[in-house]
């Protein structure tokens, strides 16, 4: 199946199974999408995040984490930027979601960052997502 939008396809699959209580979800590899699936993990939304090399393209499987009433870490995801309109960000521009609670991700020239590390490397980028 061709994918159009890869970043929402990892978006939304890790959402329905966030929604449907599963543990795991598997994901078709790329570097940008493991890229976000690591910054999750390091940000506590995701347990953990690992690379799986299965055919000519790997798997990314993420554990998914919840709170101990069973209640997602994620309590939203959104994609920002799309492929029919990209949203870029200067430095002075990244936003602050739910007032810090949240993580903005940016792909800038030195790779998948999320907001806070754009701002203290003085870089602005695309505004790819943005979790809390």
């Amino acid at each position: 199946m061709i994918v159009t939008d890869p970043i929402a396809d990892l978006l939304t699959r890790i959402r329905n199974g966030q929604m449907a209580r599963h543990k795991t979800v598997q994901i078709p590899g790329s570097q940008i999408k493991w890229a976000i699936a690591r910054i999750l993990e390091e940000h506590g939304y995701v347990e953990s995040a690992d690379w799986r090399a299965e055919g000519h393209q790997g798997l990314i499987e993420v554990e998914l984490r919840y709170d101990p009433d069973g209640v997602p870490m994620i309590r939203g995801i959104q994609r920002e930027s799309k492929p029919g309109q990209r949203v870029y960000v200067k430095k002075d521009e990244i936003p602050q979601v739910l007032n810090g609670l949240g993580i903005a991700i940016l792909s800038t020239s030195q790779g998948v960052m999320d907001g806070d590390k754009a701002k203290a490397a003085s870089t602005g980028g695309e505004l790819l997502a943005t979790v809390w």
